[in-house]
Formats: structure tokens, C-alpha cells, sequence
């Protein structure tokens, strides 16, 4: 069983690398594709999946009508008096979402760069708060979202920074 549960995770991988062969091939000309894989945390599929999901970005005047779109807006009930707890609307587009967070968590994990810096900072007060490490992996995923709208709107590479 081991054994073949392996080798299904191999050929997962095999395929998984095809496509991004295959991404890389097609989209290599397209400066929208090489603006996103300058960000740290978005590789070829990611790039893929956010110009595939999301089509051209400059349609979107301003990054909040971009992170309505990805569903990463905050929205709070009301009902007469009621005001109830602010969360993410998550009408939006949940693969596109799911990227930008996936990118996010690939960022985090590299050494230095402005995300992991921000989730650094996020997560200075408990870092073994979960609730609190949750929100730091929202807060990553919507300035992935930013950032993304915003090196494809000026049309300039994603330059690193460090946040002071």
C-alpha cells in the first residue's frame, strides 16, 4: 500500500512539472508573466493560475476592487442594531484566493523578503497564538494580492524591500 500511494505522489509530481513546463513555455514572452514570477512566492504555476483566474489586472482601477474580486474584502452583518463580527467576505473567487494564499505561504518560508517580515511582525506578540498566525497568513495572502495588482498596473518588476 506504501508503495502505492508513492508512486501515485511521484507521478502527481511528474505531472505537476509538466505543466509548469509547459506554463513556462507558452507564457514566457508575456511581460504580465514576467512581472508575477518577480515576486517572491509566485513561481510559473501560481503566475498561471492568477492571469488564468483573474484575466487582465488593469482593468481594476484600485487594489481593493481587485481584492473584492479575490474575495479578500472584509465585510461585517448588520441587522437593525446588530453589528456582527468583520470577516472576509469570501465571495470572490475561492482559486484565486487560494493562490495568492499558497503564494503567500511560499514567501514566509523564504529567508528575507517584505512578507515574511510583515508575518514576522504580525506574530511578534504570540507566536504560538494560532488564531493570531491565521490572520497573519490572511494579512500575507491580501498584500500578495496588492502586490501583484500593483507591479502589473505600473508595469515595473516586483523591487524587495525590507519594512522598517
Amino acid at each position: 500500500m506504501f508503495r502505492l500511494v508513492l508512486g501515485e505522489g511521484r507521478g502527481l509530481i511528474a505531472q505537476r512539472n509538466q505543466i509548469e513546463a509547459r506554463a513556462v513555455e507558452l507564457l514566457q514572452d508575456l511581460p504580465d508573466y514576467q512581472l508575477l514570477t518577480s515576486v517572491p512566492g509566485i513561481g510559473p504555476i501560481n503566475a498561471l493560475t492568477i492571469l488564468a483566474e483573474a484575466g487582465d489586472l488593469r482593468r481594476f482601477n484600485h487594489h481593493r476592487q481587485f481584492l473584492k474580486f479575490c474575495g479578500m474584502d472584509l465585510a461585517t452583518i448588520q441587522s437593525g442594531t446588530f453589528r456582527g463580527q468583520t470577516k472576509l467576505s469570501k465571495y470572490g473567487n475561492a482559486r484565486l484566493r487560494r493562490t495568492l494564499w499558497m503564494a503567500g505561504q511560499v514567501a514566509i518560508l523564504q529567508k528575507t523578503n517584505s512578507f515574511r517580515d510583515k508575518f514576522e511582525r504580525y506574530i511578534a506578540k504570540d507566536r504560538h497564538n494560532t488564531h493570531l498566525r491565521r490572520k497573519a497568513y490572511t494579512a500575507i495572502a491580501a498584500k500578495m494580492a496588492r502586490t501583484a495588482h500593483g507591479i502589473i498596473k505600473n508595469g515595473e518588476p516586483y523591487r524587495p524591500f525590507f519594512e522598517g
